[in-house]
């Protein structure tokens, strides 16, 4: 089965100056304004496109970790998944790297095991195997 899921943006002006609207057509689950200020300065009430990155890699991650687990037969209990991802202008502007931090609370698993499952997830995970161009680092702790 093939699933396409949608997403526009409309966007005035020039890039520095200019601002516009990105709406999750598939699910309609909202519009987000966007603009460059919030891709290159903290603080900002306004998404970006490397935050909008790193919500899909955090929530494709938790869903292939709760799979490999499930299939370790140690299902977890909770995962508490953050990415981040990091954004550089230096040398004209690009995405550098993915960061995942997950804190997960799963019964009757070794350490060993749970950094080898996690690990797996990672690799395994739709989203980071479309992000193979950039650093990848997980950082997976036992609650």
């Amino acid at each position: 089965m093939t699933l396409t899921s949608k997403a526009s943006t409309t966007w005035n002006g020039n890039l520095f100056q200019g601002s516009g609207q990105t709406t999750l057509e598939s699910s309609g689950k909202g519009t987000f304004d966007v603009n460059w200020k919030a891709r290159t300065e903290d603080g900002t009430k306004t998404t970006n496109p490397e935050e909008l990155l790193a919500a899909a890699h955090a929530t494709c991650f938790s869903m292939a970790f709760s799979n490999e687990l499930d299939s370790n037969g140690t299902p977890p209990t909770k995962l508490e998944t953050t990415v981040e991802v990091t954004f550089d202008t230096e040398g004209g502007p690009k995405v550098t790297g993915s960061h995942i931090i997950v804190r997960a609370t799963i019964d009757g698993i070794s350490e060993e095991d749970f950094q080898r499952v996690a690990n797996a997830a990672m690799e395994g995970c739709p989203v980071s195997q479309a992000l193979k161009a950039i650093d990848i680092t997980l950082d997976a702790t036992l609650a």
